[in-house]
């Protein structure tokens, strides 16, 4: 999720607030000091700001093969569409239910970050439906913390300096995604490095100059502060793409031989969807709806490493809600003398259904988005603009056929924004503290460079534990604490123990 710039907005009084009628005594519009249009308003800009999840949460998902050889949704071949009509069905609802429910103007829909470590974390080792139970299991969790007030327990356990590495080490995972799927970074095969720059080194090819161009312009939206920067920027480079296709016939990635074995390659080509008008419309699928399986996984990876997921997907769902919602609620001016949103209770318990209906709609878990203090800064104070913002997400499932012809050139520099927006947490970390910069810099560099979110956090949680023992402070470890590092040892060690048993 991007960060918006913050500063506190006052409510725009050039607007009368509303007085009387059903929307105002519901809402509390005039009571919190706005207006049906300022809602409105901000409806639409929170839509916009965060629309470009629609379009990413397929390419990320949509691409990745299961443990069996799947893709999400669509079998033997990726089927985005329906991910992408899932993907707007899902935050359309439950933004709807948040607004009504809550009273808050919090927009939720598929974490970025979540569905990285669900695609490339979870999935790859068991079948989607068992990694969508995954997403279920802890969405119940939550959900059940949150009621019986044990979230608090849960929140103060972690180190609050671990849990902004933990977001840190996310977004440059999520950057070394984008930069991979944009064909801008590549596996060598062979020679002294794993990965190096383009092909043989060199940058080349179309598809590099559309993700290039594509950076430049959303950096350029973003530092000007244009609201809607990240689905301008996609749109622009999608139409820019698809015009250098029709000229330039470039054609997808492809590396092999043909049947007669000669070579086929074709290296500078599009990296995984060749951006062009599609010759058809298929009509809109909800097929990953209901694809999830709640105990698969157990039986898949063992309990251990089922369990050490459903934490580790919890971890980052969780404290992510709770800085978000205080965040949103600080700009909108809505905090009490504690600190605290008004309808705290409310606003956690539909986050923690959001969380487990993605699982249930098999596109990853649901979460606030931090992109609603947008609709704030347009003087949205109420739920009804998120009923509004949740609104346009159910009509945008009309376009998702389209999702088919954007590149993937085109849409990953919203990637590397996200990553950098996520790297500037990093001045949080005290890192003349040994104590917990070691521990945050191997959560941070192990999850790019092992492409895997679950070893870089059980790293630094396991390093976090021994650095305390070794300076004789084992006191200040809470026993949750305890507990995570013990699971995470076993976690890793589950293959030698496996070896030795066998």
């Amino acid at each position: 999720m991007a960060k918006t710039s913050g500063g506190a907005h006052a409510a725009d009084t050039s607007t009368t607030p509303g007085s009387g009628g059903f929307l105002d005594s519901y809402f509390k519009i005039s009571q919190r000091g706005s207006s049906v249009g300022q809602e409105i308003r901000g409806g639409l800009a929170t839509f916009f700001t965060m629309a470009y999840i629609v379009v990413l949460n397929p390419l990320i998902l949509g691409f990745v093969k299961d443990g069996d050889g799947k893709f999400l949704g669509g079998g033997d071949a990726p089927n985005l569409p329906a991910i992408a009509a899932g993907t707007a069905l899902v935050a359309g609802v439950l933004t709807i239910l948040m607004g009504v429910a809550a009273n808050y103007p919090l927009a939720l829909a598929t974490g970025l970050g979540l569905n990285a470590f669900v695609a490339y974390g979870i999935a790859t080792r068991m079948t989607w439906a068992d990694a969508m139970g995954l997403v279920v299991l802890e969405g119940v969790i939550i959900l059940v913390l949150v009621l019986t007030g044990f979230r608090q327990a849960v929140f103060h356990a972690v180190p609050a300096q671990l849990k902004i590495a933990i977001s840190v080490g996310i977004g440059l995972f999520i950057a070394l995604i984008g930069l991979v799927d944009a064909g801008f970074v590549r596996r060598t095969g062979t020679g002294p490095v794993p990965v190096e720059l383009g092909i043989g080194g060199k940058l080349g090819g179309w598809p590099t100059v559309v993700f290039v161009l594509g950076l430049i312009l959303i950096v350029a939206l973003w530092v000007r502060k244009v609201k809607g920067a990240i689905v301008i920027s996609i749109l622009v480079m999608t139409v820019v793409a698809i015009i250098i296709e029709a000229i330039a016939k470039v054609g997808p990635t492809v590396v092999g031989q043909n049947a007669d074995g000669s070579n086929k390659i074709n290296p500078a080509g599009w990296n995984l969807n060749v951006p062009a008008w599609p010759k058809e419309f298929n009509p809109i699928s909800f097929s990953t709806l209901g694809e999830f399986n709640l105990f698969g996984s157990f039986a898949r990876v063992g309990a251990v490493a089922a369990i050490l997921l459903v934490f580790t997907l919890m971890l980052a769902d969780f404290f992510d809600t709770m800085g978000t919602m205080t965040a949103i609620g600080a700009e909108a001016g809505l905090l009490d003398e504690e600190g605290n949103p008004p309808s705290t209770q409310q606003i956690l318990i539909v986050d923690s259904i959001a969380a487990a209906a993605g699982g249930a709609a098999g596109v990853s878990s649901n979460t606030s988005y931090i992109e609603s203090a947008s609709g704030v800064g347009e003087g949205a104070r109420t739920g009804l603009a998120s009923v509004v913002t949740g609104l346009l997400f159910l009509v945008a499932i009309v376009f998702t056929p389209l999702v088919t012809m954007i590149p993937n050139e085109a849409a990953v520099p919203a990637l590397i924004l996200v990553g950098f927006l996520m790297m500037q947490q990093v001045k949080g970390i005290d890192w003349d503290d040994l104590e917990i910069a070691i521990p945050a810099f191997l959560t941070i560099v192990l999850m790019p460079f092992t492409y895997s979110i679950t070893v870089g956090i059980g790293a630094g949680f396991v390093a976090y534990v021994l650095i305390k023992l070794v300076r004789g402070k084992a006191a200040d470890i809470k026993p949750l604490m305890w507990l995570i590092a013990v699971l995470f040892v076993l976690y890793f060690a589950i293959g030698p123990i496996e070896s030795l048993l066998t």
